[in-house]
């Protein structure tokens, strides 16, 4: 692998650059705002307040969202859920 290559991926893993880079895209798809680079900039706005622990980061999923899934999952209602759903439902 030439020098520049290697030194791409290493900037690339150094700054999580793939994982915020698929967040992002995942919110756009999630949300569909009708004003893409406002609600971008919105977002990385939160991600910079959550790390100065001046607010929250940006998820996909809120609370009303797992209690959704995990009802889902928990289809008799014990209150847990056994590791095999647990992965059934993480890969979906």
């Amino acid at each position: 692998m030439a020098a520049g290559e290697e030194q791409s991926r290493e900037y690339l893993r150094r700054h999580r650059l793939p994982e915020l880079l698929h967040r992002l895209g995942a919110l756009l798809l999630f949300h569909r705002p009708e004003r893409p680079r406002e609600f971008l900039i919105q977002v990385l706005e939160r991600v910079m307040a959550g790390r100065r622990a001046e607010g929250e980061y940006p998820f996909l999923m809120d609370e009303a969202n797992v209690d959704a899934m995990f009802s889902l999952l928990d289809v008799l209602g014990q209150g847990h859920i056994r590791p095999a759903q647990y992965r059934e439902g993480a890969s979906t």
